[in-house]
């Protein structure tokens, strides 16, 4: 009982700590982790739309979702080489276009997903 009870202390502090560290961040900090963020989600959801084309299409040879990947590695290359002295504006539209990018591939795939559905 008494090690459960330390053991969740710790866990609270460290949930604490974790909040005033990012509490902390500055608005620089925070952009960039978001940007890295949206940058991941954009790349799952890439993934995700390769495997269903691949999937609908049969042909892995014509890949719609390479340009889109390789959009990503420049963003993610601009951000490595630009992002600490880009403005928060800068970063800003960066982020916006890796969410247009997303919402795309959501649409593509919720098309995809329409074809597969059997209409009767």
């Amino acid at each position: 009982m008494t090690t459960a009870l330390i053991l969740l202390c710790l866990a609270a502090v460290a949930v604490g700590l974790l909040a005033y560290l990012r509490r902390g961040a500055t608005p620089r900090q925070r952009a960039v982790r978001e940007l890295l963020d949206a940058a991941d989600a954009l790349e799952a959801r890439l993934r995700t739309a390769r495997a269903e084309i691949a999937a609908v299409t049969g042909d892995e040879a014509q890949d719609p979702v390479r340009d889109a990947m390789r959009e990503m590695l420049r963003q993610r290359m601009w951000l490595r080489d630009h992002g600490q002295e880009a403005s928060l504006e800068r970063l800003a539209e960066v982020r916006a276009s890796i969410d247009a990018a997303r919402d795309r591939i959501d649409q593509q795939l919720s098309r995809i997903d329409q074809a597969r559905t059997p209409t009767h």
